[in-house]
């Protein structure tokens, strides 16, 4: 099998014009009347998501092929586990599609469907954990573009994938429950371009859900990812 490595997906030189076009479109519809305003999607804000994990937590998601459920142990890479624990605290993998699904290799998730909220992540960089464990099949880790590069995106090992763990990719937890949903996630699209005739990762942190369902109707869907009570 040829080396891959989990991207985080997106070119980090996201045309700024896109966001700011879109906000001057949307201030052109202003009137000069006060209008209530609608409360701001905190997920705007990543600065505010530094709360510390557990020590042991797991995590449910509810997918379009079924649930799964990840025991998360912050002791194998703190810093990733920190971030993943307040993402799904915050609701961020809800609504969220499996994006890059590659046989015999992994599956990735963690573009969000609002490209305002990709924009405003897509700098909130953490600091590499060293690897404690290796990257076997149902560890899941986050992607990376290089050193000291995580946000969002992680991604399931779906077979012993331990060229990885050279690469830095520290896994923080494992799928403990439904490693057959995980299997059953759709892989028909392969990776992205130019390997495969998948997402593109830069045009889905830039449009969000709208180009995913649109474009790669078939991809697995998150419905929701919640934190299992009493699970620390």
């Amino acid at each position: 099998m040829t080396k891959q490595r989990p991207r985080r997906g997106p070119d980090r030189a996201l045309p700024l014009a896109f966001f700011l076009l879109a906000a001057v479109a949307a201030g052109c519809g202003e009137t000069g009347d006060e209008q209530p305003s609608e409360p701001q999607n905190p997920l705007l804000r990543p600065g505010q998501f530094t709360e510390t994990a557990p020590s042991r937590f797991a995590v449910r998601f509810e997918t379009s092929a079924g649930d799964f459920v990840v025991d998360v142990h912050r002791e194998w890479a703190p810093i990733g586990a920190d971030r993943f624990y307040n993402l799904v605290k915050a609701g961020y993998y809800d609504d969220t599609r499996i994006h890059r699904a590659v046989p015999r290799f992994m599956a990735q998730f963690g573009i969000h469907g609002d490209p305002y909220v990709n924009y405003v992540w897509r700098d909130a960089l953490l600091l590499d954990d060293p690897v404690v464990q290796s990257n076997r099949r149902g560890r899941i880790a986050f992607a990376k573009a290089g050193r000291n590069s995580r946000t969002t995106e992680v991604f399931i090992s779906y077979v012993d994938n331990p060229s990885l763990d050279e690469g830095g990719f520290a896994p923080f937890g494992e799928v403990v429950e439904g490693m057959e949903v995980v299997d059953a996630f759709h892989t028909g699209y392969g990776d992205g371009p130019p390997r495969g005739a998948g997402p593109y990762g830069a045009m889905a942190q830039a449009r969000g859900n709208e180009y995913l369902d649109e474009e790669f109707p078939l991809l697995t869907s998150i419905l929701r990812a919640l934190l299992v009570p009493d699970s620390d």
